[in-house]
């Protein structure tokens, strides 16, 4: 059996969490309410494995993909309506099938043991984010929870990383980002910061094509992964 992590040094950096397709499988909930409103207007309803890369960009992105896809593009007079329609009946169905993925409660229990500061970082409302991580108990693992909202712009623009980490207490150059697609990517290259990516989550480009540091399969994987990329971080008060 191999010898467990030293994990000292993740004390005092910052780990900011994508949340669907990072920390949440919201698939099933979110694909289920696509599909409810496209019922509502006359039309088929999509496979989940079909509408699981849509998500990730936030709901209008997933309500117009959808409706693409399924052969019906929204106009813009149309979306604002079925926009608060998604929103209304999500918000009430948020974690009815919504799931951790496995491992990341205990992983993250881990690295909050070991004095990281965890952060969301997500395209979600603020709002959402916050209904669905009480909705699964998880909401006390983290510093903040900072939605597309909460910042000056959304992922994948720097701001939004920048944004969550200082709302945790950390530095970018103490953090690391953990994704699932192309905006975590984008936001980790241009704050320069280093970038976990999963292999479970919701992406139109394939996940190995994204440019991630490293690329993890499971969450027992991410404390290492954590470790190396911080070796080369300054610690608090140390500069390189």
């Amino acid at each position: 059996m191999a010898a467990p992590l030293d994990l000292t040094a993740l004390a005092g950096a910052t780990l900011a969490f994508d949340l669907d397709g990072t920390l949440v499988d919201t698939a099933p909930d979110l694909v289920g309410t696509l599909n409810v409103i496209l019922q509502e207007e006359g039309h088929a309803p999509l496979p989940l494995a079909e509408a699981r890369p849509f998500i990730g960009k936030g709901a209008r992105w997933l309500l117009q993909r959808g409706f693409t896809e399924a052969g019906h593009p929204i106009s813009d007079d149309a979306m604002g309506g079925l926009f608060e329609r998604f929103i209304a009946r999500y918000n009430a169905h948020i974690a009815d099938e919504s799931a951790p993925f496995p491992g990341m409660v205990e992983t993250l229990e881990t690295l909050r043991g070991a004095g990281a500061r965890l952060v969301v970082c997500t395209n979600k409302r603020t709002d959402l984010s916050t209904n669905l991580l009480d909705a699964l108990n998880l909401s006390s693992l983290f510093e903040a929870i900072v939605g597309a909202d909460a910042a000056p712009a959304q992922k994948p623009d720097r701001r939004h990383l920048e944004t969550a980490i200082a709302r945790a207490g950390g530095r970018p150059d103490r953090a690391v980002m953990i994704g699932d697609a192309a905006p975590d990517a984008g936001a980790a290259r241009a704050a320069g910061v280093p970038l976990v990516l999963v292999s479970f989550g919701y992406t139109e480009v394939p996940v190995a094509e994204l440019g991630a540091d490293i690329l993890i399969d499971h969450y027992a994987e991410l404390p290492g992964a954590c470790l190396q990329l911080l070796a080369a971080c300054p610690r608090p008060n140390e500069t390189l």
